[in-house]
C-alpha cells in the first residue's frame, strides 16, 4: 500500500507541477511581486498532496524566530521535501540553486522570472563573484536567501558535510543567518521513490547575529543544525508505523568534528 501511495503521489506531483506551470504561465509576464503568489501556491498544493495521498503531515516550530528584512536561511538538506516546502515560510525567498535548473523548459523560466540565484559549480571563482553580487542585491531588497550549506542531500544519520562557502557568504553579507533543522529524510529519503506516512517536523532556530568570526560562525551553525536535526529524527521514532529509514538505522548525534 505504501508503494502504491508513493507511486500515485509521484505521478501527481510531477503531472500537477507541469500543469500548474502551464496554467500559471501568464504570471511570467507580470511584475515579479505580482506573480509571486503562484510559487507558494505550488508549495502548499504539494503539501496537501502529501497529506491526502501519502499521509505525510507537517509541523513547523519556531516561527517566532523569523526576523524581519533580509537574511540567510541555512537549512538541513535530507530530502526533496524542503526544496519546495520551505517556500511558504518566508515572505520573499530566493533559492541558491545549480545553474542547470535554469535549462529545464518552463521550470527554468520560473526560476529566472522570480530571480532565484543560479550558481555555476564548474567555474568556482567566477561563480562565487556572481553569487555574492546577486546575494547582496537580494539582501538589499529585504529578501531571504535560502541555501543548503551541505550542497546536496545527506542521508539520515550520515556524516554532516557542510561546505565553508556559507561562512564566506555570511562574512560578506553582514546579515543574520537563520538555521533550520528538520527530519524530512526520515519520511522521504534522498534518491528514493518511496514516501512514508508520518509527520515532518521543521524547527526554525534562533538567528545567528552578523559579524561573528567566520570559523566560529561555521562551527556554531553546524552544531546548531545537526544537534536539532538529530533530535527531530529521534523524535520521529514516536510515529506509528515506524519509518523503515529509522527501522534500519540507529540515529546517533553527529558533531561538527566528526
Amino acid at each position: 500500500m505504501v508503494y502504491l501511495r508513493s507511486t500515485l503521489f509521484q505521478i501527481l506531483f510531477y503531472t500537477s507541477t507541469f500543469l500548474l506551470m502551464v496554467l500559471f504561465s501568464p504570471a511570467l509576464v507580470l511584475p515579479r511581486k505580482w506573480g509571486w503568489w503562484v510559487v507558494p501556491f505550488w508549495s502548499r498544493f504539494n503539501l496537501v498532496l502529501l497529506r491526502l495521498v501519502v499521509g505525510l503531515r507537517v509541523e513547523v516550530r519556531g516561527r517566532e524566530n523569523i526576523p524581519d528584512g533580509g537574511y540567510i536561511v541555512a537549512s538541513k538538506h535530507q530530502s526533496a521535501w524542503e526544496t519546495f516546502a520551505l517556500i511558504r515560510e518566508f515572505p520573499d525567498p530566493t533559492y541558491i540553486l545549480k545553474r542547470e535548473l535554469r535549462w529545464i523548459p518552463i521550470f527554468g523560466w520560473y526560476t529566472a522570472k522570480f530571480r532565484q540565484i543560479p550558481i555555476n559549480r564548474g567555474k568556482r571563482s567566477a561563480a562565487l563573484v556572481a553569487l555574492l553580487a546577486s546575494a547582496k542585491e537580494a539582501i538589499a531588497e529585504n529578501r531571504q536567501i535560502l541555501i543548503f550549506p551541505e550542497g546536496t542531500r545527506r542521508p539520515v544519520g550520515g556524516e554532516p558535510k557542510y561546505k565553508y562557502g556559507i561562512a564566506h557568504l555570511y562574512r560578506d553579507l553582514h546579515c543574520p543567518v537563520l538555521p533550520v533543522a528538520l527530519n524530512a529524510g526520515v519520511f522521504w529519503p534522498r534518491a528514493s521513490w518511496m514516501v512514508y506516512p508520518g509527520k515532518v517536523i521543521v524547527e526554525i532556530l534562533p538567528p545567528i547575529p552578523p559579524d561573528i568570526p567566520a570559523d566560529e560562525f561555521h562551527r556554531q551553525l553546524v552544531d546548531t543544525i545537526e544537534g536539532a536535526s538529530v533530535r527531530l529524527c529521534e523524535e520521529a521514532r514516536q510515529e506509528k508505523p515506524l519509518s523503515p529509514v529509522l527501522a534500519r538505522l540507529q540515529v546517533k548525534p553527529a558533531s561538527a568534528g566528526e
